[in-house]
């Protein structure tokens, strides 16, 4: 009986032991199915580009899409290790796009938040900043007078001559091939086109291009008009007097030529080769490239691209902003080199910038950061960060009543700040305020784009000044 016994127990327990063996393996087993579905092939051609398609303030939804995925991957959006598409899992069409929509909190902090692009089949991700920008109302249009008229479709930028008094505007529709471009001269008072030309047409194209328009500058001296052919990586000047072309600079001067501005008495013009790290310089006399100043960043590893530029010619200064590095560049124009630069904290995509030299004070607008830092040039320091609309993207400075003016494309507003950082006002400024310049009395003049042929803010030059 006993014998029985023992047999008994040695039976059951090489049952556990078998059990466990084959739980241990089934575990194992499973354990090794998981970790394979977690570190399955990585998709090694990554190319997936996610972004939020539209202006998004605490309380809205943002619209956000994606591009350059693989047909059937599936996406999940996670901000702190939360899903928050409305689309728990998207997944990828035929042509490798998606559209989704986040809700955002009306409690949600205004700035640049990083989501997480978790991606199955086969699996990446990256990440990509969705910017919740501040609700700024409209207010202050009761402190100025505010006059504007429509003119030709396309508008980019203009430029004040005190000589000629007269507006000059650049406009360019569309992308290439442009075919529709003008420089016009704008009666200062009326606001009306008093003449108008289309520029030469492009010789590299053979489809129908002409030498587009963009940025615009003045030489009262010289009485010329200067503009940069963006597209065409040049720049051209005209006569002020009947917009006659006087010299069409070859294609590849200048770099994806942005601004330009030009110092009459020193017989010399500027132009920000965007895209890279130079500024090239021309001599107006000569109507000859004469050097570049170069640009080298203060951010390890990066490079700057100058923007949008300001020149004090009375203190033989020039001042730009990079884009790419978020840096503030003062440029020593007697010694022809950068004699500072200064890093900009908590700005992101920095692009206008003007001077208000009597202050010694720099202002930078940022399109990521939808902020205007107000900068002291003794030492770059911030003085004051004023939020404004989404998406400033120039500045003018008015020396007259001592506030700068900043266009913001994303709110449609232009933001009135003085030197003490305060907002004076956040004027409408229309469809895609773009530009402004200034008569140096007073007088600032703002350029707005188009949302389209019906739009009936579209198209304007504003006449603005302080009551």
């Amino acid at each position: 009986m006993q014998s029985n016994l023992i047999c008994i127990r040695h039976y059951k327990k090489a049952v556990l032991k078998r059990t466990a063996l084959a739980l241990a393996a089934m575990a194992l087993s499973a354990g090794v199915a998981h970790a394979d579905a977690i570190f399955d092939q990585p998709d090694a051609s990554f190319r997936g580009m996610v972004s939020s398609t539209n202006v998004v303030k605490p309380g809205d939804e943002a619209v956000v899409r994606g591009r350059g995925f693989k047909p059937g991957q599936e996406v999940q959006l996670l901000r702190n290790g939360q899903n928050i598409a409305k689309d728990k899992v998207v997944t990828a069409d035929s042509e490798g796009n998606f559209s989704t929509t986040i809700a955002v909190p009306r409690t949600a902090a205004v700035g640049l938040h990083p989501v997480v692009v978790q991606v199955a089949k086969p699996s990446a991700a990256s990440i990509f900043e969705l910017k919740v920008s501040p609700d700024i109302k409209f207010s202050g249009a009761d402190k100025f007078n505010i006059t504007a008229e429509h003119l030709k479709p396309g508008l980019y930028q203009s430029a004040y001559s005190g000589a000629a008094n007269a507006l000059f505007v650049t406009s360019s529709v569309g992308r290439p091939p442009v075919k529709e471009s003008a420089l016009m001269k704008v009666n200062p008072d009326t606001l009306k086109i008093e003449a108008s030309i289309t520029p030469a047409a492009d010789k590299t194209s053979d489809r129908g291009e002409v030498m587009a328009v963009y940025g615009v500058a003045v030489d009262d001296e010289a009485g010329t008009v200067w503009v940069t052919n963006t597209r065409g990586n040049t720049v051209a000047v005209y006569k002020q007097s009947d917009l006659s072309l006087i010299k069409q600079f070859p294609n590849g001067t200048v770099p994806h030529a942005r601004d330009v501005v030009v110092d009459g008495k020193k017989h010399r013009a500027y132009v920000s080769a965007t895209g890279t790290n130079e500024i090239i310089v021309i001599d107006t006399q000569k109507l000859e490239p004469v050097g570049a100043i170069a640009i080298k960043s203060k951010s390890r590893g990066q490079t700057a691209s100058p923007m949008s530029l300001a020149l004090d010619a009375q203190n033989g200064k020039l001042y730009t902003v990079s884009r790419t590095t978020n840096e503030a560049v003062v440029i020593d124009l007697a010694k022809q080199e950068v004699e500072q630069v200064y890093p900009l904290e908590g700005t992101k995509g920095a692009s206008g910038v003007a001077v208000a030299p009597e202050a010694n004070v720099l202002f930078v607008a940022s399109q990521g950061s939808d902020d205007v830092q107000l900068v002291d040039l003794k030492d770059g320091k911030v003085l004051h960060d004023v939020s404004v609309g989404a998406g400033p993207l120039n500045l003018a400075w008015d020396p007259k009543n001592k506030v700068a003016y900043a266009v913001s494309r994303g709110s449609d507003s232009i933001a009135v700040i003085d030197l003490n950082g305060k907002l004076v006002a956040n004027l409408e400024g229309g469809s895609f305020p773009n530009h402004l310049s200034t008569d140096g009395k007073g007088t600032v003049y703002a350029i707005n784009k188009a949302r389209g042929k019906d739009d009936k803010t579209g198209d304007r030059i504003s006449r603005i000044t302080l009551k």
